[in-house]
């Protein structure tokens, strides 16, 4: 499946953006997705995930403020981002795993991967 994230962009400490990734190629149903990120000099770390039947997991920095959403019919999911910090500044990955029916927190078990959206968030 090919996977094109989207939606990433400059914005200010305390804004909002949303993030777009959608996957073709591939049914999308049964599948987990995830989103990462990877700020400069650091390594990459898991966001959000969530599965085709909507359970969810997000890692504890981001739980109060970003929110992860699937679209099956649209092949797309979605991470909603709120009260930026600019330790949120990193490229962001959407990726997909098959055959998982639960959110997954390691990047290994994806299979394929984004190419990713800066987002960058100024203080």
């Amino acid at each position: 499946v090919q996977l094109q994230a989207s939606g990433g962009g400059l914005v200010q400490a305390g804004d909002s953006l949303r993030l777009s990734c959608a996957a073709s190629g591939r049914t999308f149903s049964g599948s987990v997705m995830g989103w990462f990120r990877q700020a400069p000099g650091k390594e990459r770390e898991f966001v959000a995930s969530i599965t085709s039947s909507g359970s969810i997991n997000y890692a504890h920095s981001v739980e109060d403020r970003f929110t992860v959403s699937r679209d099956n019919a649209k092949n797309t999911v979605y991470l909603q981002m709120y009260m930026l910090k600019p330790e949120d500044t990193a490229v962001y990955y959407c990726a997909v795993g098959y055959g998982y029916n639960r959110p997954i927190r390691s990047p290994t078990l994806y299979d394929d991967w984004g190419k990713g959206t800066l987002v960058t968030v100024s203080s």
